[in-house]
Parts: C-alpha cells; sequence; structure tokens
C-alpha cells in the first residue's frame, strides 16, 4: 500500500506565504512524478505545480513567480512553497505520486487527503 500525507495548509492573509509538504510512504520502487493540485467546490480538480525526477518542473500560469514546487527523491517527500498568496488560491490542495511499486509494474496515480488553503482579503 501507498499513502500520501500532507501538512502545512491553514489561514493566512492576502501577501502571505504557506509551504505545504508531503510524503510518500509504503511499498514504493520508483517515483516518476509529483505534483500539486488544488480544487474549490463546483470546479474541477486543476494541476499547480509538477516536478519529475529529474528536476524539471511545470506551473500553471496563474502562480508562476508565485509558487515553488520541489522534491526530496531521498525522502519521497514534495513541497510547495507558495508565497504572495490571493485569495482566489483558496482550495483544497492534493498531493499526487505518479509511481511504480514493482520494478515492471505499471505506473499509478496516488493521491494525498487534501489540505485545506485559505487566504482572506
Amino acid at each position: 500500500q501507498v499513502q500520501l500525507v500532507e501538512s502545512g495548509g491553514g489561514l493566512v492573509q492576502a501577501g502571505g506565504s504557506l509551504r505545504l509538504s508531503c510524503t510518500a510512504s509504503g511499498s514504493i520502487f520508483s517515483i516518476n512524478s509529483m505534483a500539486w493540485y488544488r480544487q474549490v467546490p463546483g470546479k474541477q480538480r486543476e494541476l499547480v505545480a509538477s516536478i519529475i525526477t529529474g528536476g524539471s518542473t511545470q506551473y500553471v500560469d496563474s502562480v508562476k513567480g508565485r509558487f515553488t514546487i520541489s522534491r526530496d527523491n531521498a525522502k519521497n517527500a514534495v513541497y510547495l512553497q507558495m508565497n504572495s498568496l490571493k485569495p482566489e488560491d483558496t482550495a483544497v490542495y492534493y498531493c499526487n505520486a505518479n509511481l511504480r511499486q514493482l520494478r515492471f509494474g505499471p505506473q499509478r496515480n496516488y493521491w494525498g487527503q487534501g489540505t485545506q488553503v485559505t487566504v482572506s482579503s
């Protein structure tokens, strides 16, 4: 079994910062990519940022220059540093890992339970 545990959400004023953390544990052979998504009620889950094993990153346009995704491969962890937060960043943030449990097994997506980020104006 694989488990992703997130932490770091909370309430912050506009312009403030938060750092989200996520650690994957369990039977893991390799992790291809890790990412952060977010979702608000009534809307589809949105990819915020992703990072692959080699370190390449991608961001949704609305967070470029404000959010930074990073990864600690040794700890199977991913982080999201969020600066200059805006009320429109308010959402539940989910950690995602695309990984293999076996050397020749399939790649599968796993999700964390979500952490609430609320930015007040």
